[in-house]
């Protein structure tokens, strides 16, 4: 019987990093990491991101440039009105997050996943863009979410990676 694929929404952080590990050597999964790029991410952390991969246990790694489609279908919009949270920040990611999600879910579709796991952790509100955004467009496909269904602590992540052989410098996002 053929293991099951799941495709992690893989940003090379802690939560993504975790996911493809446990998925592969704790749940038995085929694990294709998927970075949903919108244009935040260098030349350098792409390549990082499919060597990080690679040695956490993903069968394939693809980078999905969403950069145009982004830009053109909501980005300018908000460049054009000055759209600011608190008349601060570009509010911006927000909707970046749904472009991403749009993305693993035609990557999904595409390679026949019967699952998708993403990290959000509970605590903000992209688990719903990330949930509502794959139960729309990949009606059928689990939603694997180990950091917020397990509750775990960054300790606890950090700890089963090293655990396992794989060491991060993962304090630049505490």
């Amino acid at each position: 019987m053929a293991k099951k694929k799941v495709v992690v929404a893989f940003s090379g952080g802690l939560d993504t990093s975790y996911n493809v590990m446990y998925l592969t050597k704790e749940m038995g999964y085929e694990v294709y990491a998927a970075c949903a790029n919108t244009g935040g991410f260098s030349a350098g952390q792409l390549k990082a991101n499919e060597e990080n991969a690679y040695k956490l246990g993903a069968v394939k790694y693809v980078t999905l440039d969403v950069t145009q489609e982004y830009y053109q279908k909501s980005l300018r919009y908000m460049v054009y009105g000055n759209v600011l949270r608190n008349n601060c920040y570009p509010i911006s990611v927000s909707s970046e997050r749904i472009f991403q999600a749009l993305a693993i879910a035609r990557y999904a579709k595409e390679i026949g996943a019967d699952a998708i796991a993403h990290g959000s952790t509970g605590a903000g509100n992209d688990q719903i863009r990330f949930d509502m955004t794959f139960l729309v467009m990949a009606p059928g496909v689990e939603i694997i979410t180990l950091t917020r269904d397990r509750n775990l602590s960054r300790k606890e992540e950090v700890d089963y990676l090293n655990a396992n052989g794989f060491f991060a410098d993962f304090t630049k996002l505490k």
